[in-house]
């Protein structure tokens, strides 16, 4: 994974802000590398981190899978069928193109990175807009292992990578453990 950006995806509301969401629905947006991580991969991860056969709150809050392309349609389709077989069947998930992705305001980004003040203010001493704290890998990443995602080998490997303070390589060292 390269980097991650929380928005809104799948209507037709012009410019859907987390106020006036309209027709959309809240999304999570993935940028990877497919040398390193494959898209069936992603697919596998998003299909056990939530029940697909739950129904929807609203639009807003609906199980989706937003493609790019063919060939991210037909992989998500045979996830979703696999899915299907080995649920019984009721997958509420629908498969749709990707019109556009809007970002969400930037409060919204990387949530549990937000509640870690030490961190935060690491990443605020590093950039200077929202724009960039949203599209930082190095916010993503850490942000993930704040989610209790990665492992603790991994995060040796890439901390002195990820620009932090030696509080901050600190503090996020003791969360992962």
């Amino acid at each position: 994974m390269i980097r991650t950006r929380v928005g809104y995806a799948g209507g037709t509301t012009p410019d859907p802000t987390y106020e006036d969401i309209g027709d959309h629905s809240e999304t999570l947006q993935i940028d990877y590398d497919p040398e390193a991580l494959s898209y069936e991969d992603l697919l596998d991860v998003f299909w056990s981190s939530h029940n697909p056969s739950a129904p929807a709150w609203s639009t807003q809050y609906r199980s989706a899978v937003f493609f790019a392309n063919e060939e991210q349609r037909l992989a998500a389709e045979k996830s979703r069928e696999k899915t299907k077989a080995s649920l019984g069947g009721g997958v509420r998930t629908s498969i749709e193109p990707l019109e556009r992705f809007y970002p969400a305001e930037d409060y919204h980004q990387k949530y549990y990175l937000r509640q870690e003040h030490v961190l935060m203010t690491d990443f605020m001493n590093s950039y200077t807009n929202g724009e960039d704290f949203m599209n930082s890998p190095a916010a993503a990443k850490v942000n993930g292992f704040l989610s209790g995602a990665g492992s603790e080998e991994y995060l040796q490997k890439i901390l002195p990578d990820l620009g932090l303070s030696e509080e901050g390589e600190k503090r996020l060292g003791l969360r992962v453990r």
